[in-house]
């Protein structure tokens, strides 16, 4: 099992082989996705669910607010198994649950909560009525403030319908991003998605304030964790963003700021880490959103896939039905540099759907 550098250098990566990581999950609701199929990242009517499942499962490898672990109508089980079963084989040091805005909060004991008091966001297209600025705030606290004996930290997120309100922060951020989202359907309900954008976009003064737009069009996974990179660039910790284009929108905000501020940043100690599904979609393009950054940016994608397996649900990964998601494009990387293989992976998948 090997990665591809999409940006940067490889010496990033290789100077994190062997070392330990915290992983944090992100986890947080969006009411966006309540609008009908603009995600399939959960089961319908109850994607609000999605984050909670996902935080228990890859804490426990059991769902406790539901009967069962969270899948999409096409059967596509959660990247959380994929996470999940990594930590099995090569237990991340730590696991802390960051709670952005959860409708539920997850049935666990032991594992650290971070709870910041933060409600979920509303619909972008009906004004996300978030307090954007109150959320980066508590966010840079957290980085500033957060500590670990680990090498470095993982930073994952789980939200449905992120991917849209991650594209409707960087349009109305003036990058471009045409055609450079991706879906977690293998056909990306753009139509569904473009109205929505559009919609939210009308509800905002383009050229106002950063954080007033921010309010209206993004979501608290992405401002908070703006706040944390920069916050945890005081006490210079590494971390690996883990996921796709959403956590590439985490980045362009950060970009954003950084701008408004005349600021900069030292990014060295910071890498995107993603799938070989999101790398290679052809209706998506990380690099271009990536490279529309002010600052250098270390960028890889795991080259792991399903070929090996003969699980009709897990080969709908391959079809292009789910991509990234619950840190894995990050976890695959680590356990890249940590000497698992696509054959042991697999087969601890496997055992998780019986």
């Amino acid at each position: 099992m090997n990665f591809e550098t999409i940006l940067g250098s490889v010496d990033f990566l290789e100077f994190l082989r062997g070392k330990k990581a915290t992983f944090l999950l992100s986890a947080s609701v969006t009411k966006t996705c309540e609008i009908p199929n603009i995600s399939q990242a959960g089961i319908p009517g109850k994607l609000y669910l999605t984050p909670t499942l996902d935080a228990e499962f890859l804490c426990t490898k059991e769902v406790r607010s539901l009967e069962d672990i969270a899948k999409t109508p096409k059967g596509v089980p959660t990247p959380a198994l994929i996470t999940r079963a990594i930590h099995e084989l090569k237990a991340f040091s730590n696991i802390e649950i960051l709670n952005l805005g959860l409708e539920i909060s997850p049935k666990i004991d032991y594992f650290k909560i971070h709870n910041f008091d933060i409600k979920p966001s509303g619909r972008i297209d009906d004004g996300a009525k978030i307090n954007a600025f109150e959320i980066f705030q508590k966010g840079l606290e957290f980085g500033q403030n957060f500590q670990t004996n680990d090498d470095y930290v993982i930073l994952a997120e789980s939200i449905p319908a992120g991917t849209t309100t991650a594209n409707a922060t960087a349009k109305a951020l003036s990058y471009d991003c045409e055609g450079y989202f991706s879906s977690s359907f293998k056909n990306n309900p753009s139509d569904i998605k473009n109205q929505t954008i559009e919609k939210a976009l009308k509800r905002v003064n383009l050229n106002g304030d950063l954080f007033e737009i921010l309010s209206s069009v993004s979501d608290n996974m992405i401002i908070f964790n703006a706040g944390f990179i920069l916050g945890s660039r005081a006490n210079n910790l590494k971390i690996v963003l883990a996921g796709g284009t959403q956590m590439a929108s985490v980045l362009l905000v950060v970009n954003s700021i950084l701008r408004s501020m005349e600021g900069t940043v030292d990014s060295s100690n910071l890498a995107l880490c993603t799938t070989k599904w999101i790398n290679k979609d052809e209706n998506s393009n990380i690099k271009a959103l990536l490279e529309q950054l002010d600052f250098p940016i270390n960028a890889y994608a795991s080259d792991f896939d399903f070929a090996l397996s003969n699980h009709p649900a897990l080969k709908l990964y391959d079809e292009g039905e789910a991509k990234e998601g619950v840190g894995c494009g990050g976890a695959l990387c680590y356990a890249t540099i940590n000497g698992l293989s696509k054959e042991e992976i697999i087969k601890k998948i496997e055992s998780f759907l019986g």
